[in-house]
This record gives C-alpha cells, sequence and structure tokens, in this order.
C-alpha cells in the first residue's frame, strides 16, 4: 500500500512537473513573439523628410551685433553640387529669425566660386561693397558671417574674396574662421 501511495504521488508530482513546464514554455514563446514584433510608426515618412539636412547660417544679432548661427533645414539635393553657390545665396536672402539682421548688401550677387585646395573663391558683384564704410565692424560681420558659414563644410579651411572677377584693395586678405 505504501508503494501504491508513492506511486500516485510520484504519477500526480509527474503530471504538476509537465503541465507547469508546457505553459512556462509557452508563456516564454508568447512573450518572445510580442518583442520581436516589428514597430509600426503612426506616419510614414515622406521622400521630401529623408532628403533634409540641417545646414548653420551665421548672421549678426540685432541687439548685440554679435555673430549668432542659425540652423535652417533644407532639401539635400539642393546643396549636393554646389553647396557654397546655396550657402551664399542663403546669407544673401537673409536670417528667419527676426532677432537677427540681413549681413550681405542689398542687390549683392554671386557670380562664381570655385574650391582650390582648402580655400573657396567667392566672386560677387560690385554691389558687395555698398556697405557702411563708417563702420569697421559691419564689414568684419560680412566676412564673419561667410567664413564661419563657409568653413562647417569640412573641404572649406579659407576665402577669398573677389569683385567682379577682380582682387579688391578692400578684401584683398585671404580669411579664415576666428574663434572666439
Amino acid at each position: 500500500m505504501k508503494g501504491k501511495k508513492i506511486g500516485i504521488i510520484f504519477f500526480v508530482l509527474l503530471v504538476v512537473i509537465l503541465l507547469g513546464g508546457y505553459f512556462a514554455i509557452k508563456y516564454v514563446k508568447n512573450k518572445e513573439e510580442t518583442i520581436v514584433e516589428e514597430y509600426v510608426p503612426q506616419e510614414e515618412i515622406a521622400d521630401e523628410q529623408v532628403r533634409q539636412t540641417i545646414v548653420s547660417l551665421y548672421f549678426p544679432s540685432k541687439d548685440t551685433n554679435e555673430i549668432n548661427p542659425e540652423a535652417r533645414l533644407i532639401d539635400i539635393k539642393e546643396i549636393i553640387n554646389n553647396p557654397y553657390d546655396k550657402l551664399i545665396n542663403l546669407l544673401i536672402e537673409g536670417p528667419k529669425n527676426e532677432k537677427n539682421k540681413k549681413v550681405m548688401p542689398d542687390n549683392t550677387k554671386l557670380n562664381k566660386n570655385y574650391l582650390e585646395n582648402d580655400c573657396i573663391v567667392l566672386d560677387f558683384s560690385n554691389e558687395f561693397l555698398n556697405y557702411s564704410k563708417d563702420d569697421e565692424k559691419e564689414k568684419m560681420n560680412i566676412i564673419n558671417c561667410i567664413v564661419n558659414t563657409l568653413t562647417e563644410l569640412n573641404e572649406v579651411n579659407k576665402v577669398k574674396f573677389l569683385i567682379d572677377g577682380n582682387e579688391s584693395e578692400e578684401f584683398k586678405e585671404i580669411y579664415t574662421r576666428q574663434n572666439k
């Protein structure tokens, strides 16, 4: 009788262990399936969103006249072939932030630009010289805004200015970024 009792207890324990193991394995499998599920975003990402990048443009502050970066989100296709042209034209257009002011003289146009080693040569129209000659800070702001904007690009370390294809007495140096 004692052997029968031990056999029944052994059988019941075996059934409990087997059922417990079965449900434990099933629970773990369900948990793994939940973890592995693919995330589906609420909104699909449009092709235009994928092709955008942030660039930094520099403009003087209206209050302090100190140069500040302004981030712009632009389509990568606009700057892929000639980023210098696009960045300068964005500087010519002026800031979007109302706390900053336009730095480039009115009606300035970029005639052409080219890269020589790590120096970008910018050929501006004659209107580029229409800044206030009385204020030396204005000239330095123009230079520093252009230099800081273009030296954000890895391949540019220096900037040289031409006016209608010729060197100008006012901008005869080769400019580099000034660290504060």
